[in-house]
């Protein structure tokens, strides 16, 4: 598999709601995107970081691909993934969705640098 299904580490809920850790540790960097139906992101990989993935509203097809090894899921909200180094990923968006997204390293490597390669780089 190019990505590793995961979970929460921890869900409370009870009369008054619900609360979800997702992790609580091994990420550097957390960011909150949101993405409107019929878009499409990605298109590219990072070298230096697994990047974790939650979905809090919506759905996608995500498309994930090394050398000629090709998956594809349909997300939805409360799926939880992670992608690994060198893997590339492209997001359908379907609906309008809310993801978290976290990086074990965080994206930017220098003031000029960042993590995210493309074909032939």
């Amino acid at each position: 598999m190019l990505i590793e299904i995961t979970k929460p580490d921890f869900v409370f809920e009870n009369e008054s709601g619900c609360l979800k850790q997702l992790v609580h540790d091994g990420w550097k960097q957390v960011n909150v995107i949101t993405s409107l139906a019929g878009s499409k992101r990605g298109g590219h990989y990072h070298k230096f970081n697994k990047e974790g993935f939650y979905v809090v509203d919506g759905c996608f097809t995500l498309s994930v691909w090394k050398g000629a090894e090709k998956e594809a899921y349909e997300m939805k909200a409360g799926d939880m993934f992670v992608i690994l180094p060198y893997v590339f990923h492209t997001f359908d968006y379907k609906e309008d969705t809310v993801l978290v997204s976290m990086y074990s390293q965080g994206v930017e490597l220098s003031d000029t640098e960042k993590d995210i390669w493309t074909e032939g780089e």
